[in-house]
């Protein structure tokens, strides 16, 4: 008897896992919405994985992110919508369609036949100008950013990156003159500006902030260790000299790596 693929043994076992009478409660008590945090966390862990370069966790966090797709696939099953053969079957003549280049008749810049298949998808999903279908659920910053790219391809974009700057110093004047109850809206442009000229000038916003992010816990932490227990009773002036010891030893370290 030939033994089941590793992947045919994940699916039986989230069948098991679903049995309404042999699994488990947790499992069958979910549904799409319930799991979808958890969707999004995966992948979070999988780019975190990345990020530090450690291969075996990010095997790990891979092998948790498919589990989600295997998940959602075996509710849709039992939902009689589709199963997890058919999510494969339907990205594997994706990707066919979108590299003729690779599986077909080439023709046409790569780049410009990937846009106008995309274009023709969502058209086909019932999407009628050029911002639908930037889902909902995306970070901020990421989302802010595929808005912006998809209006540039319209035309609707500044022609180079010193009018993406010269917005952030007019939505920060508007911060200033505005009341306490439009100041998170303002706030807000100045975010939606400063991923605008991140864009312009090649970074990745939403890849930035997270280093931004790890860059403030590497020297915080530093700041707690040094002052110990006492750290939580130091003055700010303390824990500023603190802060530029921790940045200077940072860089230090960096120089001689």
């Amino acid at each position: 008897m030939t033994s089941p693929s590793n992947i045919e043994r994940l699916t039986a076992i989230m069948a098991r896992l679903r049995d309404p009478e042999h699994g488990c409660d947790w499992d069958v008590a979910q549904d799409f919405a319930t799991i979808a945090p958890y969707t999004i966390e995966e992948a979070y862990e999988v780019a975190d994985a990345i990020d530090r370069g450690d291969m075996i966790e990010l095997k790990d966090e891979l092998g948790d992110l498919l589990l989600q797709v295997v998940f959602h696939s075996r509710m849709a099953e039992e939902a009689g919508l589709f199963a997890l053969p058919d999510v494969v079957a339907a990205i594997s003549d994706k990707m066919e369609r979108r590299h003729p280049h690779v599986f077909g008749d080439s023709y046409g810049g790569h780049e410009q036949h990937w846009e106008r298949l995309k274009a023709d998808e969502r058209k086909a999903k019932g999407a009628g100008g050029a911002l639908d279908g930037v889902a909902i659920g995306l970070p901020a910053l990421l989302r802010a950013e595929k808005l912006q790219k998809r209006a540039a391809r319209t035309g609707f974009d500044w022609p180079d990156a010193s009018g993406a700057r010269a917005k952030i110093d007019e939505e920060i004047a508007e911060i200033e003159a505005a009341s306490p109850a439009e100041r998170a809206e303002e706030i807000g442009d100045l975010l939606f500006a400063v991923v605008n000229w991140a864009r312009h000038l090649g970074v990745d916003p939403e890849a930035a902030l997270r280093l931004a992010n790890a860059k403030f816990e590497r020297r915080f932490q530093a700041m707690e260790r040094e002052a110990g227990d006492a750290f939580g009773g130091l003055d700010l002036a303390t824990k500023e000299e603190l802060w530029i010891k921790a940045k200077a030893a940072e860089r230090k370290q960096a120089k001689a790596g």
